[in-house]
């Protein structure tokens, strides 16, 4: 293995890393919020638990897309590009 091998296999490995760390930032920020405004809800309007829970589900699936897309780019810069 030459240097610029090396150099560009390095490169790929960094560059998963960071979209990885970085694109879970978004997510687990996002989630975070969502769930502790969902629990000061239920905590204010017991009777809504049920509506604010499935709510807040469905938009902690739709939050976590973000970080299965960054995922996804990660595996491709580690494993297909070649």
């Amino acid at each position: 293995m030459d240097i610029a091998t090396a150099i560009v296999s390095a490169a790929r490995y960094l560059g998963a890393a960071l979209c990885m760390g970085i694109g879970a930032i978004g997510p687990a920020m996002g989630e975070g919020n969502a769930v502790g405004k969902a629990l000061e809800g239920m905590a204010r309007q017991p009777e809504a638990a049920g509506n604010l829970r499935i709510n807040m589900i469905l938009g902690c699936a739709i939050t976590e897309t973000t970080g299965i897309y960054s995922l996804v780019i990660a595996l491709l810069l580690m494993f297909a590009a070649k």
